[in-house]
C-alpha cells in the first residue's frame, strides 16, 4: 500500500480538498477588534481606499479578500483535477508529469506559507506537499518505446 503511488496521491488530493474548504470558511467569518488599537486598524484597513490609478480604488479588506480566495480555488482546482485523473486511471507516465507539477506549484505555496503566514495553513500545505513528494517518489518510471 505504502509502495503505490495512488495511496500516496491520493493523500494528497485528500488534503487539498480539506485545505480548500477548511480555507473556505475564513473567507465568510469575520473577526472582531480585541482592542481599540486593534478596532483602528480594522476600521482602516476596511475603509481606507487607495488610489492605485486608473480608477482603481481598493481597500486592504478587498484585495487581502481576493488574494485569500484565490488560495481557495488554487486547492479545489487541483483537487479535483486531480481527484478525476486519479478515478479516471491516467497512466503512470502521464501523472508522473501531473505530479511533478503539482510538487512544484505546492512546494512553492507551502515555501510563502511557511515564511508568511501562521501554523494552520502551514501544516496544510506541508501536508500536501509530502504527500505529492512522497507519490513522486513511489510512482513507476515507465519509459516509451520512442
Amino acid at each position: 500500500m505504502l509502495k503505490r503511488y495512488t495511496f500516496w496521491f491520493s493523500a494528497a488530493v485528500l488534503f487539498q480538498l480539506l485545505t480548500g474548504l477548511i480555507h473556505s470558511v475564513s473567507l465568510f467569518v469575520n473577526s472582531e477588534p480585541a482592542n481599540e488599537t486593534e478596532r483602528q486598524l480594522d476600521t482602516l484597513i476596511s475603509t481606507y481606499k487607495m488610489d492605485l490609478g486608473a480608477g482603481f480604488h481598493p481597500t486592504y479588506s478587498s484585495l487581502f479578500l481576493a488574494l485569500s480566495s484565490c488560495f481557495t480555488f488554487l486547492c479545489l482546482f487541483a483537487a479535483l483535477t486531480n481527484g478525476y485523473l486519479l478515478f479516471k486511471h491516467t497512466e503512470p507516465n502521464v501523472m508522473r508529469g501531473i505530479i511533478a507539477i503539482n510538487l512544484v506549484i505546492f512546494g512553492a505555496v507551502f515555501a510563502m506559507m511557511a515564511f508568511f503566514t501562521f501554523l494552520p495553513p502551514i501544516v496544510c500545505t506541508g501536508l500536501i506537499f509530502i504527500n505529492l513528494l512522497a507519490a513522486f517518489v513511489v510512482v513507476p518510471k515507465i519509459e516509451s518505446a520512442v
